[in-house]
């Protein structure tokens, strides 16, 4: 997931660091500390690497000591907001092969975007982008769930106009799920843009109360590292 599963599913061309969605179980994580003792990865920020942590939303974040990925970064989750658990997210996962014949395991780009759905401002063009790299590749022979997708998170007005005409079908059964495909029409596109600015507000809003009470829970546990708690 997250900015390296971008670049794979060709929405972005460089990410600093590895964010990774994993099964929170305990033979899962002895499998991954051992991976990680690997990298000589090395936990560089609240909350320590440990299940509670992981099951109640938060990242565990990660810096590589290891001389072939001297300070890559990696962040670990196992929960994320409005997300699937990690057995359905598993279940939907894209798995594709590099050039070396290294297999990857994407989260699904439905899962992918749901989850890109914060309130950091670098997210939502990133947004945008995954979304209109999948349409233009697959609209000229598009399925109903690519269809479906497309009017359930298409964020430029002017692609909504024309997926509107292009399956007016699907468009009158995703309207129910999301009003604003009511202004998707020509002529209405500035209305259309205002609708999309506060969907994402909206979004950015449930984000920052999804994470306010995993920040105060950080920062009690920032308070007793500094006591020696």
């Amino acid at each position: 997931m997250g900015g390296q599963a971008c670049v794979l599913y060709g929405a972005a061309e460089f990410s600093r660091d590895t964010d990774l969605a994993v099964l929170a179980s305990p033979a899962n994580l002895t499998r991954l500390r051992a991976a990680l003792d690997d990298l000589r990865a090395q936990v560089i920020a609240m909350p320590p690497f440990r299940l509670k942590y992981l099951r109640g939303g938060h990242a565990i974040h990660f810096r590589c000591q290891d001389r072939e990925a001297l300070g890559m970064c990696i962040d670990v989750m196992t929960r994320m907001r409005g997300v699937d658990p990690f057995p359905k997210l598993w279940s939907r996962r894209n798995s594709v092969q590099l050039p070396d014949g290294t297999r990857c395991e994407l989260m699904a780009l439905p899962d992918l975007v749901q989850a890109k759905k914060t309130q950091r401002d670098k997210d939502w063009p990133m947004v945008q982008r995954l979304i209109e790299a999948h349409y233009f590749q697959h609209r000229d022979e598009a399925t109903p769930l690519q269809v479906g997708f497309w009017l359930r998170e298409l964020r430029s007005p002017e692609l909504l106009v024309e997926a509107f005409a292009r399956w007016p079908v699907a468009w009158g059964r995703q309207r129910r799920h999301r009003s604003l495909l009511s202004l998707a029409h020509p002529g209405r596109e500035g209305e259309l843009a205002a609708a999309l600015t506060q969907e994402e507000w909206t979004e950015r809003q449930n984000d920052a109360k999804y994470w306010a009470p995993l920040k105060k829970e950080l920062d009690r546990l920032r308070h007793a590292r500094s006591r020696g708690e």
